[in-house]
């Protein structure tokens, strides 16, 4: 098996526990929910693409998807600013809103930042890992 068939499979396993935690934040109501609900829902949420996109694209360097996904994602954050009326369609259901957005935070980026952060030390190890 190759390198990238084993990270491959590394990012399924990590998917695999990483999208119930993050839909969990969402619903969690315990000590610090407001924060959980959302910054460190968006920690998760950036973790997510990354992972889906080093999954589906092996060969493109992490870095880039890694910087790309950060992008994208404070670019989305400034599109909650909008309140155009297919937007407020998208946000009208718990996908739509888990999916963009609905409410504009500044300090939402950092956390975009430290997901991407997670990820680019996640996807090393793992690939230090498998070159053992």
């Amino acid at each position: 098996m190759c390198t990238d068939d084993k990270l491959r499979i590394r990012l399924i396993y990590s998917l695999i526990v990483l999208i119930p935690v993050g839909f969990y934040s969402k619903f969690y109501n315990g000590p610090l929910a407001l924060w959980v609900n959302n910054s460190l829902g968006g920690l998760f949420y950036v973790v997510f693409w990354i992972f889906l996109f080093c999954l589906i694209f092996p060969r493109v360097n992490k870095n880039y998807i890694i910087l790309w996904v950060v992008f994208v994602t404070c670019i989305l954050e400034f599109s909650q600013l909008c309140h155009a009326p297919i937007l407020e369609w998208i946000r009208s259901c718990f996908i739509g809103r888990t999916l963009i957005g609905n409410s504009f935070h500044w300090n939402d980026m950092l956390y975009y930042v430290l997901g991407g952060l997670v990820c680019w030390i996640w996807i090393n190890l793992m690939e230090r890992r498998i070159t053992k």
